[in-house]
């Protein structure tokens, strides 16, 4: 007798689950005549890039102002907009500026120069926001209006903690005098007033970057794209976030951190992380129903379509370090808010899609927490090899419900992760992948994209197959990250027509 094989579901009664792919790459790194990458022409030709390749998901890093070391993770602001991305040209074409007030930039096409483009572009911000206080735009000026008395909840103090920080040469708010830093409202009407201009120019650039990056999605969306954004977990101590919500921190009556944020001591380092961020004090966060969280995610979701939530193992439990410490040897474990704040979240905001950022060292407690809420996880290929097959970042033990990446923005570029690799690794990547290495770039691509996760990235650097030269940030270096700009002609058709065949080959 002869086996006979099993009656196969038909195509009317078994549908495959769905599969995405798509490409990290914050606007920073994309060409332009002024310095960064904004809003403007070279983000539309990214997305159309992207459509061509037939990708479906663009994912960026925090949109927020940057702060400490340039860090789109160190912000100002959980809820403002960066207003360097802001493009110039659009306010041209808007009757804010004219084309003799974008004359003399002269900066690096391959870098951002933060030092040298900060200045010059916030000046002419301020020059735009000036002609429309004028007179120049009238419509524009109502449509201001209207916007900031929408976002007046976390506006009013963003404007005025910025124009303060003006006023105080950059100093943190924790050094500004005891009446302003601790928000006496006698000084905070005296200070309105006598900063009114630049409180004015302050609100006009976060209204200049909403109505671009309004109009940056809807292309998107037309284009089939969903934008991934990207959610901290901490906000930076220097913040308006802070400055005016110290009754949701671990501070005490000066407003200095009781404690901070980072990570223990474990393989690769010693000492541990130091981050230094202020913790939440989460016990007032859920006696008002964690209002601030719903507001944040709210603002969140007004920008992108999906939210990957970073250091997801925090909401089980974080590192708590005393103020003061100069390691985090020295912390403990302190539980965090659990499911609560994500129940509140999905309440408010039913239609919320999240992922959790759940890499490194997870407990079965975080796994639970991340199973329990439904979200999707996190694998990185440059993290899958040299440990044997039962890493789990391997593509044959991933589950559906993953985002595959070859690297992150933490991660050097995969060329430049595979020349530093030692001899048994780099033998495991070639034997495990069935390739030589000559194009270990794209043979980590074509892993993620035929792997089972539900959604494959790749960083942009990574698809250019470019080298350690453009990775965009060494974690626990202070200054030099952040800065990689992709060349002007480097998106070509045979590029977007070859990761359109690889994403129509697995059913992406």
């Amino acid at each position: 007798m002869h086996a006979t094989a099993p009656e196969r579901s038909t195509a009317t009664d078994r549908h495959p689950p769905p599969r995405y792919s798509g490409v990290l790459a914050h606007p920073t790194s994309f060409p332009g005549g002024h310095g960064i990458g904004d809003l403007g022409a070279g983000t539309t030709a990214f997305m159309e890039w992207l459509a061509e390749a037939r990708q479906t998901r663009w994912q960026v890093l925090p949109l927020g102002p940057t702060g400490f070391g340039d860090s789109p993770y160190q912000s100002f602001s959980a809820f403002a907009g960066n207003p360097l991305l802001v493009s110039l040209d659009s306010l041209v074409e808007d009757g804010l500026l004219g084309p003799h007030d974008l004359e003399g930039a002269q900066f690096p096409v391959e870098h951002v120069d933060f030092g040298a483009v900060i200045p010059w572009k916030l000046e002419r911000l301020r020059r735009a926001a000036a002609r429309l206080r004028s007179g120049a735009a009238p419509a524009l000026y109502d449509a201001l209006r209207v916007w900031s008395d929408e976002h007046a909840a976390w506006l009013d103090d963003y404007a005025l903690f910025m124009a303060l920080k003006a006023a105080h040469g950059g100093a943190s708010w924790l050094e500004w005098e005891p009446a302003l830093r601790l928000r006496e409202p006698q000084a905070l009407a005296a200070a309105r007033e006598r900063l009114a201009d630049e409180i004015d120019a302050q609100r006009f650039m976060q209204f200049a970057f909403s109505r671009q990056w309004r109009i940056v999605r809807e292309r998107a969306n037309e284009l089939g794209l969903q934008i991934i954004g990207d959610v901290p977990i901490f906000v930076a101590l220097d913040s308006a976030d802070v400055w005016a919500n110290r009754a949701l921190f671990q501070l005490d009556a000066d407003g200095h951190p009781t404690a901070v944020a980072g990570v223990p001591p474990d393989y690769f380092s010693a000492t541990g992380q130091l981050w230094g961020n202020p913790l939440y004090d989460w016990d007032a966060l859920a006696a008002d129903g964690y209002r601030w969280w719903i507001a944040r995610l709210r603002a969140v979701f007004e920008l992108v379509d999906i939210a990957r939530v970073d250091h997801f193992r925090g909401f089980e439990a974080y590192w708590s370090v005393p103020a003061g410490e100069r390691t985090a040897v020295n912390g403990a474990w302190q539980p965090g808010p659990g499911v609560g704040v994500f129940d509140a979240i999905t309440a408010a905001l039913p239609r919320s899609e999240i992922i959790a950022e759940d890499l490194g060292v997870i407990t079965p407690a975080v796994d639970a927490l991340r199973r329990e809420l439904g979200f999707p996880g996190m694998a990185v290929l440059q993290f899958a090899f040299g440990s044997g097959p039962e890493n789990l970042y391997l593509p044959h033990n991933l589950e559906h419900r993953t985002v595959i990446y070859t690297g992150t923005h933490d991660n050097d570029t995969t060329l430049g992760w595979w020349a530093t690799l030692d001899d048994a690794t780099r033998q495991h990547v070639t034997t495990y992948l069935r390739s030589d290495g000559s194009d270990i770039a794209w043979d980590l691509l074509y892993a993620a994209w035929s792997s089972v996760a539900e959604t494959a990235i790749a960083p942009l650097q990574d698809i250019l197959r470019l080298g350690g030269e453009a990775r965009m940030n060494l974690p626990g270096r202070a200054w030099g990250n952040w800065a990689w700009r992709m060349h002007p002609n480097a998106l070509q058709p045979d590029l977007a027509a070859a990761l359109a065949d690889m994403t129509g080959l697995y059913g992406r």
